[in-house]
């Protein structure tokens, strides 16, 4: 069995989650307007720029989470599920992960986007393997920290190699599709790295090393 790892924004989805659920907060006024979609826009263009914080990014991003109970914010999720998200499901990735799920590999989603907007929009894929940053939850509530190392650049590459322990599972041909260039150490990790409608940096990076580069969002 071989693995297939599949990064989430921009990949699977033609947008960035995360910059979306601050959109919609913004949208819904949940937060306060300005400063929060300054804030969500600027570290959105960190991250495009591979400079973004991660630290201070999750205290920002948790920090609503923690705020609001957690049947208010799956009533939210939920319609932000629907309006955001399912329009921007890209037909090309659905059919990719099919094809790799008929081969009978062992399918991974792997994104530094926290597990609560992740993990329904993983779902709509059938896939039940997923790596994501993990929001502390302590007697169901967040708390606006989180756990474990976030799953971001390096750490990517952590968090798989401590799942592979677990699993019993190798990178044996191995395949990881990404489009951003924050997830070359985890495209240099295994068999077959496929850049996805990449960044420029990606796409140079890509082309040295004669790696495939494929378009999933093009008509």
């Amino acid at each position: 069995m071989s693995l297939a790892i599949f990064d989430l924004d921009n990949t699977l989805i033609s947008d960035d989650s995360d910059y979306l659920w601050g959109q919609f907060l913004v949208e819904k006024k949940l937060v306060s307007s300005d400063d929060y979609a300054k804030a969500n826009t600027q570290f959105y263009n960190d991250y495009c720029q591979g400079k973004l914080d991660i630290h201070e990014y999750l205290i920002f991003a948790l920090s609503f989470l923690a705020a609001h109970p957690l049947q208010q914010l799956h009533q939210w999720r939920a319609q932000f599920i629907e309006e955001k998200i399912c329009p921007r499901i890209i037909p090309a990735a659905q059919d990719l992960v099919e094809k790799h799920r008929e081969r009978g590999d062992k399918l991974l989603v792997i994104t530094a986007t926290n597990r609560f907007i992740a993990e329904p929009i993983v779902e709509l894929f059938g896939i039940h393997a997923m790596l994501a940053t993990e929001p502390e939850l302590i007697n169901g509530r967040y708390t606006g920290q989180y756990v474990k190392q976030a799953c971001y650049q390096g750490g990517k590459v952590a968090r798989l190699a401590d799942w592979l322990k677990q699993t019993g599972i190798s990178l044996n041909d191995s395949t990881f599709y990404s489009d951003s260039h924050n997830d070359i150490p985890l495209l240099e990790k295994v068999t077959h790295p496929v850049a996805v409608d990449p960044d420029e940096i990606l796409k140079d990076y890509a082309a040295k090393n004669f790696w495939p580069i494929i378009s999933l969002h093009q008509p």
